[in-house]
């Protein structure tokens, strides 16, 4: 039986895991040294893949992982024991089982959620950890903020249930910092109506990367939960975390499969979206929206050809996205063309390439497609 060939590669992500480790180091030396870094990875680690991040992560010294549900969860605990996990997300009731036997941290929102976990803890022997979820604004998870003292008192009666957090979550951190403290405020107040919270036991975290301040200040904030920071984007320019330079750990990178040469006023593209206004050299990539490139990019997005950037011209299509590259010398079939990331002097964001889109980084990330392959680049100068 022969082994598959190794084809070679049209489109491609690559991840830096160095770039990533020591952005997590830059992070957590910014911070006071009793602040937790809860590395938030769900959604495959936003694209980067989530078992070689998690893995990169845990070498680095991430003290807890926080995922959307128990499938991701599950993933990290194939990794091996030694990190708590947090499931940000509510569990199916069909999924409770699964905070026993893969032993995750659940969030609570509601007294029957606390009911449940009570009773497969029960069944199981087990004692069930869960994070008390404060909805200050938000007004997704969570139970509201005045009624927080009364979900804290049904935690405490339930035997196989035990508390080792409360959070919230800031719906406006980077666009309302005024709301942002009326949140904070609200959040602090309701930790108050907790009679007895022992709250240096506890991890109580507010902050994503998007609003890094209290981690800063007031206690009783010990932890931070930390995204798209440590892939080197900067959510909002004005956190406090803006002066930590960390590195882009993402690139989205694809190939040139044709060049022609067409003449001015020709129309091009799924309804002659673009008529050339010069006689041009285009180049056909071996990308489109069936990669990651959205159909908004069309006739606004730029490509990195050998170092220059190449207008996108027209339409982009499942398979193929035309460029203008008749200002680029020499340009030929199998150059690399750079959508997001460098190439010689020249750079194109992840910020830049979600403008184009219509989107934001978050999204942009979790678009790049199944059929895009990650590559990794392991340690320094591979």
């Amino acid at each position: 039986m022969h082994s598959a060939p190794q084809l070679p590669l049209r489109c491609w992500a690559e991840i830096d895991l160095a770039a990533l480790e020591r952005n997590l180091k830059l992070i957590r030396a910014s911070l006071p040294p009793h602040i937790k870094y809860v590395a938030v990875v769900k959604a495959d680690a936003y694209g980067h893949g989530l078992h070689q991040t998690v893995a990169r992560l845990m070498h680095a010294g991430a003290d807890l992982f926080a995922v959307a549900n128990v499938t991701e969860a599950a993933a990290i605990r194939e990794l091996g024991p030694g990190w708590p996990v947090l499931v940000l997300s509510p569990l199916l009731p069909e999924e409770d089982k699964y905070l026993v036997d893969y032993d995750l941290t659940a969030t609570v929102s509601t007294p029957d959620e606390v009911d449940r976990f009570d009773s497969i803890g029960r069944a199981a022997d087990h004692v069930v950890a869960v994070h008390l979820k404060i909805d200050t604004g938000m007004g997704r998870l969570g139970v509201w903020h005045e009624q927080a003292g009364q979900l804290y008192e049904h935690i405490r009666k339930a035997r196989h249930v035990r508390l080792d957090g409360a959070f919230t979550h800031f719906s406006s951190a980077d666009e309302d910092p005024a709301f942002t403290d009326e949140q904070r405020r609200r959040f602090l107040a309701a930790l108050r109506r907790c009679p007895g919270l022992e709250l240096g036991r506890l991890l109580i975290h507010a902050d994503n990367s998007a609003g890094l301040e209290t981690s800063h200040g007031e206690q009783p904030f010990n932890a931070v939960r930390v995204g798209l920071l440590q892939f080197g984007i900067l959510p909002h320019p004005h956190s406090m975390l803006a002066r930590v330079h960390t590195e882009p750990v993402f690139s989205f990178r694809t190939r040139v499969g044709l060049v022609k040469r067409l003449p001015a006023g020709t129309d091009i593209s799924y309804g002659r979206t673009h008529t050339l206004n010069r006689d041009s050299i285009v180049a056909v990539l071996c990308a489109g929206y069936g990669d990651g490139i959205a159909r908004a990019c069309s006739n606004r997005a730029h490509v990195l050809i050998r170092g220059r950037r190449c207008p996108v011209l027209g339409r982009v299509t499942m398979d193929q996205t035309i460029v203008d590259a008749t200002d680029v010398p020499g340009v030929q079939c199998g150059d690399e063309a750079v959508l997001v990331g460098r190439q010689g002097g020249a750079e194109i964001s992840i910020a830049e390439f979600s403008t184009w889109s219509d989107s934001i980084p978050w999204e942009t990330l979790c678009s790049v497609t199944k059929r895009v392959p990650r590559i990794y680049k392991t340690s320094l100068g591979l």
